[in-house]
């Protein structure tokens, strides 16, 4: 392989990392469905500090500041919370929800939801 093709290859790859972890826009009225799980701890992915009580969660993609209906589809209970971290990283989880947030929605563990962008 040639400098030039070795550049080239190593720029599209990182290109293509980076965008594929990019935050896209949010538009209010946009659902989505899977498994929401219950996490909590540590630093958050935009710096704040994990707070359990708080009514936070984690999504892969949406922006920081987002806000999310989350609707348990076991119980029909839901929560706003508002995105500040990234995550789950767990094939078929949509969000990662505080222990308040799980604890109002009614559910430890996993549960089957569907999310709402209010905002």
């Amino acid at each position: 392989m040639t400098k030039t093709g070795f550049i080239n290859l190593t720029a599209a790859a990182i290109l293509s990392v980076g965008l594929t972890g990019a935050a896209h826009a949010a538009h209010a009225g946009e659902n989505q469905v899977g498994l929401a799980s219950v996490y909590s701890g540590g630093r958050t992915a935009n710096g704040e500090t994990a707070a359990p009580s708080h009514m936070t969660a984690a999504h892969r993609s949406l922006p920081f500041g987002t806000m999310v209906r989350v609707t348990n589809r076991s119980t029909g209970r839901s929560v706003v919370v508002r995105i500040n971290d990234r995550g789950p990283f767990v094939q078929g989880r949509v969000i990662d929800v505080t222990p308040a947030a799980a604890h109002q929605l009614g559910f430890s563990g996993v549960t089957p939801v569907a999310l709402s962008v209010l905002r």
